[in-house]
């Protein structure tokens, strides 16, 4: 097999206002985008033929990505132009599919070893996962006998103790007979398997993580530290504490008293502290500045940000662009949080979106979810979920 077709027209709408100017499968998890685990993955495994379904604000993925050659791969792109289902997304790379192809989510996190058992076999197979109980109603539940796909429950109403589909098939060209009559790939496998196909199940042994929603991304983001090698470039002032697996971009400083813990990721351009904390569990982008006295754990900062002495940063993601005053609180604790028409219950800090401005003293409460250009005056308590654009005063 040499071809690999990567599904990456979504925006991810439950991630908003994270996905409001980039598709899923270009926010970052550790620095690089969700997408570029994939193809590293795809690579590992010897596969350089690559087709990218992509849709959704697509130019930022061909500016990142290009042909590949940068890579050594081989990449080519179909258009979904509008979002219509996994099924209307795989039927628009029907001309330029082999006769067998590997079938992939460019928005999941991945590793070779997650794919190179189904890589290795004949179509027709799909790759599982063993995940808790109460997960299991965000996927597709696999009924499975002999070894054999028999079903796909999309989203089952109760928890059970199947493994759920990820996504991951091994296909032939068979498949876009079924694609008119479905507009979902698992409602096509289903077709197919109700007319005699015999599609193998393999569970997955590697890394498979999924971000539904934008909190989701900080597990990605620790796994994806966990991965990282140490890369230190830019500049440890004297009295600066490290520990554990740190990466420190070029042309960035720590200054003196600061406390570094691993795993963490800075980028370039960096000016850190006098005395912050910072990790674990956090990734900074390119060009942030983190004045004195800062906390921040678990938790990513993108590029361009500037955050004033004494903020406390904790399970939180800090969109590109943000001027976040002195003094900020983002504590993490027990959250009630909408999604849509969805109400989830679990420990979170705050999202803030692209180019806020925070002025000092600002305190966030678990669970705040700040749409991007969006600004807070001094002193203000926050609390909920606010549009784009928000003015809070």
């Amino acid at each position: 097999m040499r071809q690999a077709i990567i599904l990456a027209a979504g925006e991810g709408q439950r991630l908003r206002p994270l996905t409001a100017s980039r598709p899923k499968v270009m926010l970052k998890a550790a620095g690089k985008p969700i997408i570029g685990y994939v193809i590293e993955s795809l690579i590992a495994c010897g596969i350089r033929n690559i087709l990218i379904v992509a849709g959704y604000r697509r130019d930022q993925l061909f500016d990142a990505l290009g042909d590949g050659s940068s890579s050594g791969v081989n990449i080519r792109y179909v258009i979904q132009e509008h979002q219509a289902g996994t099924g209307h997304a795989l039927k628009q790379a029907e001309s330029l599919a082999d006769n067998e192809f590997l079938l992939l989510p460019g928005d999941h996190l991945i590793e070779a070893a997650t794919i190179r058992e189904i890589c290795m076999l004949d179509p027709l197979a799909l790759l599982v996962k063993r995940i808790p109980n109460n997960q299991t109603v965000r996927y597709g539940a696999v009924s499975i006998s002999d070894g054999q796909v028999k079903e796909i429950t999309e989203k089952p109403a109760q928890p059970c103790d199947k493994p759920v589909s990820t996504g991951i098939f091994k296909l032939n060209k068979t498949i876009f007979q079924y694609l008119g009559q479905e507009s979902d790939i698992p409602a096509a496998i289903n077709t197919m398997v109700a007319k005699g196909a015999r599609i193998r199940a393999v569970e997955a042994d590697g890394a498979w993580l999924d971000a539904i929603y934008p909190w989701d991304l900080l597990d990605l983001n620790n796994h994806a530290l966990k991965t990282l090698p140490p890369d230190i470039h830019g500049t440890i002032e004297n009295g600066v504490f490290t520990s554990s697996v740190t990466s420190i971009g070029t042309s960035s400083r720590i200054r003196s008293g600061s406390y570094l813990t691993g795993p963490a990721l800075i980028g370039g351009l960096c000016n850190i502290g006098p005395a912050a904390i910072i990790g674990p569990g956090v990734s900074i982008g390119d060009n942030v500045s983190v004045g004195a006295f800062c906390v921040i754990t678990n938790s990513i900062i993108g590029d361009d940000v500037v955050i004033g002495p004494g903020a406390v940063i904790e399970n939180s993601i800090i969109g590109p662009g943000c001027s976040i005053g002195a003094n900020f609180s983002s504590c993490s604790g027990e959250a009630e949080i909408k999604v849509g028409g969805e109400w989830l219950v679990r420990k979170a800090g705050s999202i803030i979106g692209e180019n806020c401005r925070l002025e000092a003293s600002v305190v966030a409460s678990p669970g705040v979810v700040l749409g991007n250009e969006s600004s807070v005056v001094a002193m203000k308590n926050i609390a909920g979920r606010f549009a784009d654009g928000s003015r809070v005063v």
